[in-house]
């Protein structure tokens, strides 16, 4: 652990003071406190605006939250004209006051009022579930859209990697903990507490999440892992009720068969690379009997796919469905020329590669409508993660081992490219 984790660790223990919501004592609409709160040089009177803000804007209806986020939008926007003026400016006399007057101009009041808000204690939770509103509410709306930019813009700062504590999560973790890993498995849905149990407590699982100091209660993202010998092919046999452990110290191989992303709030802000790299990483210095980190992951643009395409399919037919996700997710492209499958995209740009396709590995409702019950691991080589990375990065190249190749081979069917 570097100096900094360990400060950020001890930050992560002191539990927030807890903000109890307080009468609004101003009369003044909402959006012409946030006025104030940007134009306030007070910093007392500042927080009790951005309190007051926080506490009221929790209260507002849908629709109310809608017109606050359209005033930021058009109210707390940059001028054109000011920008122009003072890039001309700056192109005359490049200066430290030409460009502080330009960075000024380019930046909207209202990422400044952001900013102001998250001044107040346990406010960053606040803000991420605003922007969950905002996403939800008018995420089809240009202006509102690039109202959502300023929100990413100061997340990416806020979030990034060294603000992040990693920490396992165990059967023995805070129930309040527990309960929110039930409520945010996206992947494969935990159905009881028993069903967690059996996914904490064996010596052959484990299960690690991020948190950010301001948010110490709430995970950002969980990975879900099985200790296994062999490659996993069937997440129904990692999941059975009745499975025997495994001793820790007899896997060779550590398989990430869950993960996901817990707050709505924080989309499109990356967390998941880091997270597999991590855990990865320190998996392989806990066990040294490690040798093999891979996936056991979902194809959820399978059939999505095979519709637009125009394709029929059998899921009774296993070994076609093998095939048909074989060459879905070796030649099935975007338009910018991106795998059309978002894990995917995700694993092979974290420097995976595509290292076998399986038939019938999840036979839930979910898989068989999403992928025709197939699913896919993606190897992790530590040593050529790195350079996996950057390959994909400027090739858009879909890495497979011999035996996804051959099995993709056979279909005839065209590449094709869709949206």
């Amino acid at each position: 652990m570097t100096l900094l984790a360990d400060l950020l660790n001890t930050v992560f223990e002191r539990r927030h003071r807890r903000q109890t919501p307080e009468t609004a004592e101003d009369g003044r609409p909402l959006t012409e406190l946030a006025m104030a709160l940007v134009g306030s040089a007070g910093e007392t009177s500042g927080l009790a605006l951005a309190r007051e803000i926080l506490c009221r804007y929790d209260l507002l209806e849908d629709a109310d939250k809608l017109d606050f986020f359209q005033v930021l939008a058009s109210s707390m926007n940059i001028d054109p004209e000011t920008v122009r003026s003072s890039l001309d400016e700056y192109e005359r006399n490049p200066s430290k006051s030409s460009y502080r007057a330009f960075a000024s101009a380019v930046e909207p009041a209202r990422q400044e009022l952001i900013r102001r808000l998250n001044r107040v204690p346990g406010a960053t939770d606040k803000l991420v579930k605003m922007r969950a509103d905002l996403l939800r509410l008018g995420g089809d709306q240009p202006e509102l859209q690039a109202l959502d930019l300023d929100f990413r813009h100061l997340f990416a700062s806020w979030f990034n990697r060294g603000f992040l504590v990693l920490r396992p999560i165990s059967w023995e973790s805070p129930a309040h903990i527990l309960e929110k890993i039930i409520a945010y498995e996206a992947v494969h849905a935990i159905d009881s507490w028993d069903d967690l149990r059996r996914r904490l407590e064996p010596t052959d699982r484990r299960c690690f999440a991020f948190f950010h100091p301001s948010m110490p209660d709430e995970p950002l993202i969980f990975v879900e892992v099985a200790l296994t010998k062999g490659i996993p092919g069937s997440v129904q046999a990692l999941l059975a009720q009745d499975r025997a452990a495994l001793p820790a110290d007899e896997a060779d191989t550590a398989a990430f068969y869950s993960i996901s992303n817990c707050q709505a709030g924080l989309a499109s802000i990356s967390f998941g690379n880091s997270l597999i790299k991590q855990v990865a990483s320190d998996l392989a210095a806990e066990l040294s009997n490690l040798t093999t980190f891979v996936t056991l992951s979902p194809i959820p643009g399978l059939t999505k796919w095979l519709h637009q395409t125009g394709l029929s399919w059998n899921p009774e037919e296993p070994d076609t469905m093998q095939a048909l996700a074989a060459h879905y997710l070796l030649n099935a492209k975007s338009r910018g020329g991106l795998p059309f499958d978002p894990v995917a995209r995700f694993h092979l740009g974290n420097g995976a590669i595509v290292h076998a396709v399986h038939a019938d590995a999840d036979v839930s409702d979910k898989g068989r409508a999403q992928s025709g019950g197939t699913m896919v691991n993606y190897l992790y080589d530590l040593p050529r993660v790195a350079q996996n990375h950057e390959n994909f990065a400027n090739t858009r190249e879909v890495v497979a081992t011999a035996e996804v190749q051959a099995l993709a081979g056979p279909v005839a069917l065209p590449k094709t490219e869709e949206r």
